[in-house]
C-alpha cells in the first residue's frame, strides 16, 4: 500500500483527507512542524500533500528543503491560491497545486495520477547531441543532473521527437494523462524550471516555437 504524507495543521481538513484516501493508501500526518523533512524521509512516504500556511515555517520553505534530499511527488493544497503562489510552489519543486476548498474526489484522482506518473514510468536510454537520458538523470560528457518524474517525461518526449516540434497538447497529454488535468501554465513553469536545471550541465537545446510547442536544436 502506497503512503501519503499530509503536511496540514487544520485537523478538519486532515480528517477529510484521511477519510477519502485511507481506503486505498496508508496515510500519515506531521507530528512536529519543526521537523517536517525529517518526518517525511523517515516515513518512506510515496507522495506529500503540502499546505502553504503552517506553524513555524511555511510550505515553500519545506518544499525547498525537501527537494534538496528527495524527488518525492508533492501536491500543494492551499487557500492561498493566487497565481503567484501557484507559480512559486511549482518553481520550488511541487508537481501540482490544488486550491482550497477542493473537491475531494478530484484531489483523490490527482493523487492517483501523480503516483502513476512517478512510479510506473521508466525511461530507456535516449540520446540527443551527446546527452543521454537514463532513468531520471540527464547525463552530459562531464556531469549529470537528476530530474523529477515530470521533468523526465518532458525530456523523454523531446528526445523521442528529436528536431521535430513537439506540440504543447502532446506534452500536456503525456504529463496529465487526460483532459481533466491539463494546465498550460503548469507546463510553462515546469519547462522554465527544467531549462534552468539542465543549463548547469550545458544543455541549452530546448527552444520554444511560439504558439505551437517546443523543439530540440
Amino acid at each position: 500500500m502506497q503512503k501519503i504524507f499530509i503536511v496540514e495543521d487544520d485537523l478538519s481538513i486532515v480528517n477529510s483527507l484521511k477519510n477519502v484516501l485511507s481506503p486505498e493508501f496508508s496515510v500519515v500526518t506531521t507530528l512536529n512542524f519543526r521537523a517536517v523533512v525529517q518526518e517525511i524521509t523517515e516515513s518512506h512516504a510515496d507522495l506529500v500533500l503540502m499546505d502553504i500556511t503552517l506553524p513555524y515555517f511555511n510550505g515553500f520553505y519545506w518544499t525547498t528543503a525537501l527537494r534538496q534530499v528527495s524527488k518525492i511527488p508533492i501536491i500543494f493544497i492551499s487557500s492561498a491560491n493566487d497565481e503567484m503562489n501557484q507559480v512559486m510552489a511549482l518553481s520550488m519543486g511541487a508537481d501540482d497545486f490544488v486550491a482550497k476548498p477542493f473537491n475531494l474526489a478530484v484531489l483523490h484522482a490527482k493523487v492517483q495520477a501523480l503516483l502513476r506518473r512517478s512510479y510506473h514510468f521508466s525511461a530507456s536510454e535516449l540520446v540527443f547531441a551527446d546527452y543521454h537520458l537514463v532513468d531520471h538523470a540527464l547525463i552530459g560528457s562531464t556531469a549529470k543532473v537528476e530530474l523529477t518524474s515530470t521533468e523526465t517525461k518532458i525530456v523523454q518526449t523531446l528526445f523521442e521527437y528529436g528536431t521535430t516540434v513537439v506540440p504543447k497538447d502532446v506534452l500536456l497529454a503525456k504529463l496529465w494523462e487526460n483532459d481533466d488535468f491539463i494546465d498550460t501554465n503548469t507546463l510553462h513553469v515546469n519547462m522554465a524550471r527544467l531549462r534552468k536545471k539542465v543549463a548547469v550541465i550545458g544543455f541549452d537545446k530546448i527552444h520554444t516555437v511560439r504558439g505551437i510547442g517546443y523543439v530540440l536544436g
